[in-house]
């Protein structure tokens, strides 16, 4: 029995010996990694980083520092191009044949076979190490022969943190969040900071943003505005070492941190001193406010050198203009400037620029004299994944950015479309970052959390303890940075790659790891083509996974629809309400249409189940997640079914409003019911699955519900509003046919409400012919019963249009303030209340349309009627510049129905049959 063991370790030994041959070295030997005696960081980081997988492997590593590489072997030297190290190895060296540019690298044999990693700089040495550490994962040995040559694509490769909250701080506005460990708990959480940088550098991400209204707060003290400080003194030093130890810790990973703000934002503590708001989109750029903001900034840049900007000119100060341009060029750069001459730095860190609800390239133009190291960002497909084939005016805005900015960076942001189900398409995403490459001209990728951005770190999934966004969505980040370094990769190779890494997580063989991206990329197909058809909005006020109202379908322009999604984010196609005219009037059709997407999207689903399907016997590992993943396979099948049937049954709705015919409802019915007992379907499988829709639980949401105070965030809370909706069409129908026409729909004029104006202004009463402005002959030629008898206000339209409109009163009971938005875009016409670029857009519950085309003015378009709530006492309705109307006061319990009253000549409301 004893040599029976004998020989049995004979075996063994004989066997690990032939393994480790084939390796190329004996496992049991020494293994020496040489860097430069004054390496970098980064290199360190990465040299231990290779050190780690060598060990791991059977190697007795060691690191040591040299100026010169030793002669002898077992060696794997790492360096920058022309480092005295790499240069003592220069005759030895073997070239790959091609020369790295920035962060790239080779990794060669020498001709004594030592191996060298030589980094075109520091962060091109870190990812050479990356690389041979990730080759030796996958083969489990040092390779025999390398000669690699590679570096990124995207110059700027980044995801975002926002240090922000599904729902406001109490007595605090909107982005208003300071940093403190109640609020952001994970903010203090070092070793989950580890992970995340981890994860960034493994994926080659080298850009990290935090999002937040106003940091500085926060982060630094002012000798002029010590008062301005939002935190205590224990909380302050506290966000000032996890700060540094971000830095140093994002640093090692060649990550640069960048912090981002909006504008115009100041501090509560601030704001209440000088008696100010936190927030006022339509305040004049003030000397105090400007002063304290640039002595803030220079602060923070003399405390924090290696830290990015990243400004928000727009959503917090008014829209587009001059004060964009006076806000950038004379507050934000003088005051990164204050900051390093104070640091006695010379080298201008970059500014990165948000076009978002500015004229980007104007501000560009007008600042780069003053500042060169300056970037530009702007949105891929607004708040929502749409599309890869971009077009239209925010494609040429891309371009234009691209034109004028040394480096242009497309952000996908937000993803209010794909929440809170998982995605992972490598194929749609792979052509997304081709697409801002050969459409945008883009050279960055600022990436935004899949789903759960303003729940971070946590996913929706009900599980406790809560899931961790970058455990769910780890393909969403390594498909995103596999990409943004080399998007032009072959398609089969890519279905092979992400094949084996979807058969290691889940434990089964390649086959089944290629079903499970098949899952992925036909559920990928569902959410995209779902908005980009029928969805009101690009941003995060529509949650689609919710679902839409029928009236959303039928008559979108009521709820503020955002035509440069369907002009600009969408291929070539027809909404729903285009397509039902065309059809009644017998026109053929263009591009993408309501019908090819329902068929579409239901064939996409059912794809998605049967490759998961096929996949589920064979997985042995991470059980509990792949049941999840699953899941949202059903899900996503589900809502592609809802969609599909509601959106046929609208269609024989819209055809009614032309054929005035009862038969075309009935057809409509059934197809309802259908889509109703879809979303049933998906009722069940969330209920004890997802916590939520949507991360952001605030009144900014509006689609398919207004949601306040965390309602109508669970599919579970829409299921009675869209059967009450079914309900109400099956009595419309009867009534309907009982009566043999159209339901007549009578509404009373509304009453005035008790109100003294207190401002320079005149009123006049509602009805035909009555004269509108005071510096204009322009009557009115049309208006909506309701209107009639109404006390409006008589505005100066050149004064509107110079300064903005300003109107105080006072009143006894809580009031509602008509205030008319002419409904074409224009640059005299003040723009309607719009969430997309404006956060406070229903501050005062105003975004949505009240009474469209309620009122027609001689020689202007159509009024739409918005609604803005005041409590009683002295108010102050402040409006940005352009014309509009302000149509009088009602009491605020007066009753409001949302309707179309038709006077822009588009036909008939037919909103009454649903509700």
């Amino acid at each position: 029995m004893r040599n029976f063991h004998i020989f049995i370790f004979i075996c063994l030994s004989l066997f690990s010996h032939a393994e480790s041959h084939a390796a190329g070295v004996d496992k049991k030997s020494k293994l020496t990694i040489v860097i430069p005696i004054q390496n970098s960081s980064r290199i360190k980081f990465g040299a231990g980083k290779l050190a780690s997988t060598l060990k791991l492997i059977g190697y007795d590593v060691n690191i040591v520092q040299r100026d010169k590489a030793p002669a002898t072997k077992n060696v794997i030297v790492i360096g920058t191009k022309n480092d005295k190290l790499l240069n003592s190895l220069a005759a030895a060296m073997n070239a790959t044949g091609t020369q790295a540019g920035k962060e790239g690298f080779s990794i060669t044999y020498a001709k004594n076979r030592n191996l060298v990693i030589e980094g075109t700089d520091p962060s091109g040495a870190l990812y050479g190490c990356m690389e041979l550490a990730d080759e030796i994962k996958n083969t489990g040995k040092l390779p025999e022969k390398i000669a690699l040559t590679d570096q990124p694509e995207m110059v700027l490769r980044g995801t975002c943190i926002g240090l922000q909250k599904p729902d406001y701080l109490p007595g605090r506005d909107v982005y208003e969040y300071p940093y403190t460990p109640e609020t952001f708990p994970w903010f203090y959480d070092k070793a989950l900071w580890i992970q995340y940088l981890d994860m960034m550098v493994e994926n080659r991400y080298n850009s990290l943003y935090l999002w937040n209204g106003h940091p500085f707060a926060s982060l630094v003290r002012l000798k002029d505005y010590p008062y301005a400080v939002e935190v205590d003194d224990v909380t302050f030093k506290k966000n000032e070492e996890m700060f540094r130890f971000l830095t140093e810790e994002a640093d090692k990973r060649g990550i640069w941190v960048i912090q981002m703000f909006y504008n115009i934002i100041i501090p509560r503590p601030f704001a209440e001193k000088h008696n100010l708001k936190t927030q006022d989109r339509n305040r004049p750029i003030i000397p105090l406010i400007a002063d304290y903001t640039r002595k803030s900034i220079a602060a923070f840049v003399e405390k924090y050198p290696n830290v990015g900007l990243l400004v928000a000119l727009g959503e917090a100060m008014e829209g587009v203009g001059q004060d964009d341009v006076d806000w950038f060029t004379k507050t934000i750069i003088p005051g990164v400037k204050d900051g390093l001459k104070a640091a006695g730095i010379k080298n201008e860190p970059p500014i990165v620029l948000r076009a978002h609800d500015t004229d980007a390239p104007r501000v560009m133009t007008a600042s780069l004299p003053l500042y060169k190291n300056l970037y530009t960002e702007n949105k891929f497909n607004g708040e929502a994944l749409t599309t890869y084939e971009p077009r239209g005016s925010w494609a040429a805005l891309h371009r234009k950015l691209s034109a004028v900015a040394p480096v242009h960076i497309a952000n996908v942001h937000i993803l209010a479309n794909l929440e809170p189900f998982r995605y992972g398409s490598a194929n749609f995403i792979q052509k997304s970052v081709q697409a801002m490459d050969k459409i945008y001209g883009a050279k960055g990728l600022h990436l935004y959390p899949q789903s759960g951005y303003w729940d971070w770190p946590y996913t929706a999934d009900k599980i406790g303890p809560r899931q961790l966004q970058v455990d769910r969505d780890w393909i969403w980040y390594k498909e995103w940075g596999r990409y943004a370094w080399n998007s032009k990769r072959d398609r089969n190779e890519e279905i092979d790659y992400w094949g084996k890494e979807l058969a290691g997580k889940y434990g089964t063989d390649l086959a089944s790891g290629k079903a499970i991206l098949n899952a992925y990329e036909e559920s990928g197909e569902i959410s995209p083509k779902l908005l980009r058809r029928y969805g009101i909005t690009d941003g995060n006020r529509q949650t689609l996974t919710l679902g839409m109202l029928m009236t959303q379908l039928i008559n979108p322009y009521r709820y503020g629809l955002f035509t440069l999604m369907y002009e600009s984010e969408a291929p070539e196609g027809e909404m729903i309400i285009e397509y039902a005219e065309k059809e009644w009037k017998k026109q053929g059709h263009i591009g993408e249409t309501p019908v090819q997407i329902a068929k579409e999207v239901v064939v996409h689903g059912q794809q998605a189940l049967a490759a998961i399907n096929a996949a589920a016997a064979t997985v042995t590992r991470d059980t509990a997640e792949f049941r999840r993943l699953k899941n949202d396979m059903y899900c996503y099948n589900a809502m592609a079914n809802f969609y599909a049937e509601k959106v046929k049954s609208a269609l024989w709705v819209l055809r009614y409003k032309y054929s005035n015919d009862v038969s075309d409802l009935e057809k409509a019915l059934p197809l309802l019911e259908k889509s109703v007992s879809y979303y049933a379907d998906l009722v069940k499988l969330t209920e004890n699955d997802y916590l939520y829709a949507n991360s952001m639980q605030t009144k900014q949401r509006k689609i398919p519900m207004r949601g306040v105070d965390k309602t109508f965030i669970h599919w579970k809370e829409m299921l009675p509003v869209f059967t009450k909706e079914l309900d109400h069409f099956k009595k419309s129908i009867d009534s309907l046919k009982s009566a043999g026409k159209g339901k007549a729909i009578v509404l009373q004029p509304f009453k005035n409400a008790a109100v003294k104006i207190l401002s320079d202004q005149g009123t006049y009463i509602i009805g035909r012919d009555a004269v509108v402005f005071t510096d204009s002959a322009a009557k009115i030629k049309d208006f909506t019963a309701q209107l009639n008898g109404l006390k409006a206000v008589k505005m100066a339209k050149t004064e509107q249009l110079k300064t903005g409109t300003t109107l105080k009163f006072s009143n006894t009971v809580p009031v509602k303030v008509l205030v008319g938005f002419f409904n074409k875009k224009g640059p005299s016409y003040l723009k309607a209340p719009e969430l997309e670029t404006d956060a406070s857009a229903n501050n005062y519950g105003q975004s949505e349309i009240k009474i469209s085309n309620a009122l027609v003015v001689a020689g202007y378009p159509p009024v739409n009627v918005h609604a803005y709530t005041f409590e009683a006492g002295t108010n102050t309705l402040t409006l940005g510049k352009g014309e509009c109307l302000i149509l009088g006061f009602i009491n605020e319990k007066q009753e409001m129905r949302i309707y179309n009253a038709g006077l822009d000549g588009q036909g008939k409301d037919i909103d009454w049959l649903f509700e």
